[in-house]
C-alpha cells in the first residue's frame, strides 16, 4: 500500500497473505481475505504466474511478515477456483478462491470478511479502506513487511474510464471498483494484488468485503485510482 500507515496487531482480522516458497527463499505474492474458516478470496492475477500450488502457504493473522507470532496461522493450498471467465489481458473476472488444507480457528487476531449482498448500496459507502503488504522476501528482516493500511474513497467508475481517460482510457471492466482519491497519495501497488478493499457499514461499525485489489497504473498517480474487484455481483459464484 502506497500512502498508508502501518497497523497494529488484529486490526485487519480478515487479511491473508499469499506466499510461494522458491529457492531463493519465501516470498510474498498476493494478499486475499479469510471469508471462512477454509476459504480465501483473492485475485485470479495472483497464479496466472503458476498454476502449481504445491509450494504456496497462507499466513492468517499476522501483521509483520517477518515476526509472524503465536496469533499467527500458516496453512497449504489444497485446491484453486479461478473464475472460471476471468481474462488476464483485461482483468475481467479478477477473483478466485483458495481452499486451505485445514480450518483456521477464528480469535481477535483471525475472524471472517463478509461479502455484501445485494440489499447493501455499496457506492453509498463512506469510509473505506485498504491494507496490504509490499512485495518482499516474507523471512527477511527489511522495511515493507508490516501490514500497511490507508484510507480511500470510492470514485465513479464511469468516472475513471472517462475524466481519467489519461490514465485509463476506458479498459476498466464491468463489476469493477474504482477506489483512492483524483490527486493520488494513496493506493494499492504490486504485491498488493488481492488485498481487501473494505468499507464500513452506514447503521452499525461492521465493515464489508466490498472489494479485490485487481489492477492499476502509476500506484497512487494522479488521476489514476486503484481498480478493484467488486465482490457483490460474485456473491452467488462465491
Amino acid at each position: 500500500v502506497v500512502g498508508g500507515t502501518g497497523v497494529q496487531p488484529g486490526a485487519w482480522p480478515g487479511i491473508a497473505s499469499i506466499q510461494v516458497t522458491l529457492k531463493n527463499g519465501t516470498w510474498h505474492i498476493c494478499a486475499g481475505s479469510l471469508i471462512h474458516p477454509r476459504w480465501v478470496l483473492t485475485a485470479a492475477y495472483c497464479f496466472s504466474i503458476s498454476g502449481d500450488i504445491i509450494n504456496w502457504d497462507v499466513v492468517i493473522g499476522a501483521t509483520d511478515l517477518a515476526h509472524l507470532g503465536p496469533e499467527a496461522q500458516v496453512r497449504r493450498i489444497q485446491r484453486l477456483l479461478v473464475h472460471p471467465h476471468y481474462v488476464a489481458a483485461t482483468g475481467s473476472n479478477n477473483i478466485a478462491l483458495v481452499e486451505l488444507d485445514q480450518p483456521v480457528e477464528c480469535s481477535e487476531y483471525i475472524q471472517l470478511g463478509c461479502v455484501p449482498d445485494a440489499s447493501v448500496s455499496v457506492m453509498e459507502l463512506r469510509q473505506c479502506y485498504i491494507a496490504g503488504w509490499r512485495v518482499a522476501s516474507a523471512r527477511a528482516q527489511r522495511p515493507g513487511l508490516v501490514l500497511q493500511e490507508a484510507k480511500v474513497r470510492l470514485l465513479d467508475v464511469q468516472l475513471c474510464n472517462s475524466s481519467y481517460g489519461n490514465g485509463y482510457a476506458g479498459p476498466v471492466p464491468p463489476h469493477s471498483l474504482c477506489a483512492g482519491y483524483p490527486r493520488g497519495g494513496a493506493d494499492t501497488c504490486q504485491g498488493d494484488s488481492g488485498a481487501p478493499l473494505v468499507c464500513k457499514d452506514s447503521t452499525d461499525d461492521s465493515f464489508w468485503l466490498v472489494g479485490i485489489a485487481s489492477w492499476g497504473k502509476d500506484c497512487s498517480g494522479v488521476k489514476r485510482p486503484g481498480i478493484y474487484t467488486s465482490t457483490q455481483p460474485y456473491q452467488e459464484w462465491i
